[in-house]
C-alpha cells in the first residue's frame, strides 16, 4: 500500500545518495590521478568499471532487502 511505497521511496531515495557520494568520492580521487598520467588507461577502464559494478550491486541490496521484508 501507501505505506509501503512510502519506506520504499525512502530507502530508495538513502541508496541514491549513497551511490552518488560513492562515485563522486571515486571520480575526485581517479580523475586528477588521470589526468596527471600516473595511470595507464586501461588500469583506468578496469578501475571505472569496478566502480560502476559496485554501484549497481549496491543498488541491488535494495532490492534484495526489499524482497526479505515483504516474502
Amino acid at each position: 500500500g501507501v505505506v509501503d511505497a512510502m519506506v520504499l521511496s525512502r530507502a530508495t531515495f538513502k541508496k541514491i545518495v549513497e551511490n552518488l557520494l560513492w562515485a563522486s568520492g571515486y571520480n575526485a580521487a581517479a580523475i586528477p590521478i588521470a589526468a596527471a598520467g600516473l595511470l595507464h588507461p586501461m588500469i583506468g577502464v578496469v578501475a571505472m568499471t569496478v566502480s560502476s559494478l559496485s554501484v549497481i550491486g549496491n543498488s541491488m541490496l535494495l532490492r534484495r532487502r526489499y524482497e526479505k521484508d515483504h516474502r
